[in-house]
């Protein structure tokens, strides 16, 4: 599961994209390979390289970017895409912004605060419409609605914004244990509360031994944001053309593997991540299916993928009024226009 930059921390976002900037000998940016066709053939077309930073090891929620890489769509778009595994120290946004990768995945809300902090980034797209973090509980955990939570320990990345929304939505605080990103404490515990991605930790969870948990989802209090895509705005400026073809090719490598085989981004997905099994690659697919994720949990009819990877101004102009109902942001700081597109949308 990925991990945000922190809340209220402007200059820690400066400090942590500048140490980037830095310690990277070279931005990587796109180029032209070098001609080694002979004089008797036409040179071959040269590719552009695009980098996307992913928030998390290689797993089904990147099944849309195996698939279609395994296809040979971004290729035939005349694209050399590369997938940088991420992790709970990604810091995915702030790469993107020196250019160290020129996409990037995370939850809307993280991406927001960091536009709000003056980083040069653009959402351009949706990996799923719906965020799929929730509270994870054993099954029978008291616990059956977000009120219920009042002084309760969760497990949770402490920079959540969902925190404070269910601070100020219920009026219930919680006490916070930092992250790990593992569920031996869960399965050991039957009280114990964790935030997860619900297509990830229960397989884990339920390997480990333990009952399939229940889930409170956060986006039932309304909390609702993207898994959204953002690009470097002046690289997106710069690259138009290639940037809709590789959302393109993305959008058809996500219905491929939803609606077709997926054995193309399943055994890519092996390749860039060994630990990935057939078994659990299986059991996230569906769970992405089930919920609707990439098309859509209002979809109609259910399962229509016409939506895969787009975005909407009027969701984030909501997703913006709550940070700065939260006191996240200013008032007026960032509207729609100023951190998202639909330019480059298929």
């Amino acid at each position: 599961m990925p991990s945000p930059p922190p809340l209220h921390l402007g200059s820690r976002l400066a400090a942590i994209a500048l140490s980037l900037a830095v310690s990277a000998c070279s931005p990587r940016e796109p180029s032209t390979p070098p001609d080694s066709t002979s004089s008797a053939s036409p040179p071959a077309p040269a590719l552009t390289k695009i980098i996307v930073q992913l928030d998390w090891v290689p797993e089904p929620e990147h099944g849309g970017f195996f698939q279609a890489q395994a296809r040979g769509w971004f290729r035939d778009a005349g694209l050399d895409v590369e997938f940088l595994p991420g992790g709970a120290n990604t810091f995915g946004p702030q790469k993107v912004a020196i250019r160290q990768a020129h996409i990037g995945q995370a939850d809307s809300t993280t991406t927001l605060l960091a536009i709000a902090e003056g980083l040069p980034l653009v959402h351009v797209g949706a990996v799923f419409q719906n965020d799929p973090s929730v509270l994870m509980l054993h099954a029978d955990n008291p616990v059956t609605r977000f009120e219920d939570l009042v002084g309760k320990t969760v497990m949770a990345r402490p920079e959540w914004v969902f925190l404070p929304y269910l601070k100020k939505k219920y009026g219930v605080a919680v006490n916070v244990i930092p992250q790990n990103f593992q569920v031996a404490n869960f399965i050991a515990d039957k009280n114990f509360i964790q935030q997860g991605f619900y297509i990830a930790e229960p397989y884990f969870v339920m390997k480990g031994g333990a009952p399939a948990p229940k889930y409170l989802y956060v986006w039932d209090a309304g909390f609702d944001a993207y898994t959204a895509l953002f690009a470097n705005r002046p690289w997106a400026r710069e690259h138009g053309p290639q940037l809709r073809a590789f959302l393109a090719a993305y959008a058809a490598g996500w219905r491929d593997y939803i609606e077709g085989d997926p054995a193309p981004g399943q055994a890519a997905l092996k390749a860039a991540n060994p630990n990935n099994t057939d078994e659990f690659l299986a059991w996230s697919r569906q769970k992405i299916i089930d919920e609707r994720l990439v098309g859509g949990r209002d979809a109609e009819p259910a399962g229509d993928l016409s939506r895969a990877v787009r975005i909407e101004p009027a969701r984030f102009a909501r997703q913006i009024a709550t940070l700065e109902e939260l006191g996240l942001v200013a008032p007026g700081k960032i509207t729609p226009d100023t951190v998202m597109t639909t330019d480059f949308l298929p």
